[in-house]
């Protein structure tokens, strides 16, 4: 048996009047993923538990069985073990990300998260720079990742703190957000001094000589320690991999013992190579059992409210990843494949919301009398399904 889960990000929505009171599920074409909801079994996922945060750290560990109320230390933790950076006992990581501010008196506003999705070429320059000028201080270090997307790490720091995902304010003014709590005028400090560091930055002036974004500031969140959580393999007995752009993902699928594939042109944007994750995908079930590949294009449409991206995110993951693995799979025999979002992003809010998310999955049979469904919020809504315990929702797709 083989199996594969296809997780477009942050795909769920509202209806929107510019849609008919459509959500972008419901609008978008997407006959992958209705043949799959017809001829298998649809229904909602409550992947973000009660009272945790709608990040995709929470849900995407839910979505692989691991209850975030056990596993779930913070996000920056996990992207550190993406990219290789061992947090020693009394570690504190931080998702670091690159952002364009705009001036509002004397606060600013957060007019971009990803600063104009700066390169990771560009975007490793500053990091480079940002370590030199801390590292001697008080004991903080900064490591590149990927795009906006960065890491700093805290020895012997504290994680008893407030922070807010950029993302989440979007267009609003920032000196509410800043971090609060103990240790929080440091981390503060250090954010004010990396204005004055980028303001002078080559990066910054090449970009803005060609009209780009300037990184004009990090942004420090997503705080925590070192997890540990159990392997994947010995939990089900399953050889496992993932595939994924963001440092996210794969750092969750480190901690769980999947093997990490890279895919080359794979950017966790709209311009995805999202053959290539479904080439790779097929490839790799040829030695695992088990194969998830995530795609974060509809989340980063969802982010900077752009529609039409949105759209076009879902319909590439639905033609483009589901339609190949699902064609692609039937050559190992006995099947299943999964295919859902992590969370709701809407693109009218740009941020996250715990709704329960659709899922749907499919085992090869194709029913004579099939009831064509959407895969919709209101197509798993109709089916009356609704799973909430993360394990259990691993071990009946896995057939347990």
């Amino acid at each position: 048996m083989k199996y594969a889960i296809l997780i477009g990000d942050g795909m769920s929505d509202n209806p929107i009047g510019e849609l008919g009171g459509k959500t972008p599920l419901q609008y978008a074409k997407t006959l992958n993923m209705d043949f799959i909801a017809s001829n298998g079994v649809m229904g909602l996922f409550k992947s973000v538990p009660e009272g945790m945060p709608p990040g995709s750290d929470v849900a995407n560990l839910t979505i692989l069985g691991y209850d975030p109320k056990k596993y779930y230390t913070g996000r920056a933790p996990l992207e550190a073990a993406s990219i290789g950076v061992k947090l020693a006992p009394g570690d504190i990581a931080f998702r670091c990300n690159l952002v364009t501010l705009r001036p509002d008196g004397k606060d600013f506003i957060m007019e971009d998260y990803s600063s104009g999705h700066i390169t990771t070429e560009e975007a490793s320059e500053i990091i480079k720079t940002l370590d030199k000028e801390f590292k001697s201080q008080e004991g903080f270090r900064f490591y590149p990742g990927k795009s906006y997307r960065h890491l700093m790490v805290w020895e012997g720091g504290s994680e008893k703190l407030k922070t807010t995902p950029p993302h989440d304010i979007s267009d609003r003014v920032t000196g509410p957000y800043l971090p609060s709590g103990n240790g929080a005028e440091k981390l503060v400090r250090i954010m004010e001094r990396s204005r004055d560091i980028l303001k002078r930055h080559p990066v910054n002036k090449r970009r803005e000589a060609d009209g780009k974004r300037r990184a004009d500031s990090i942004w420090l969140w997503g705080q925590g320690s070192a997890p540990t959580m159990p392997d994947f393999k010995d939990r089900f007995n399953l050889k496992g991999a993932i595939i994924s752009a963001v440092d996210l993902m794969n750092g969750i699928g480190v901690y769980a013992g999947l093997d990490v594939i890279k895919v080359p042109g794979a950017t966790g944007y709209i311009d995805t190579n999202y053959a290539g994750k479904a080439d790779y995908a097929l490839r790799a079930l040829e030695t695992r059992d088990l194969v998830c590949v995530h795609v974060e294009a509809p989340d980063e449409a969802g982010h900077q409210g752009l529609l039409k991206d949105k759209l076009r995110a879902i319909e590439d993951f639905d033609s483009i990843v589901v339609g190949k693995v699902l064609e692609g799979i039937k050559r190992y025999g006995e099947f299943r494949v999964m295919v859902l979002t992590d969370h709701p992003t809407p693109v009218e809010l740009k941020t996250h919301t715990s709704d329960p998310v659709p899922f749907a999955v499919y085992g090869g049979e194709r029913r004579a009398e099939s009831k064509k469904l959407s895969f919709s919020e209101a197509g798993a809504k109709e089916t009356g399904v609704l799973k909430e315990d993360p394990l259990k929702f691993m071990e009946e797709f896995l057939g347990r």
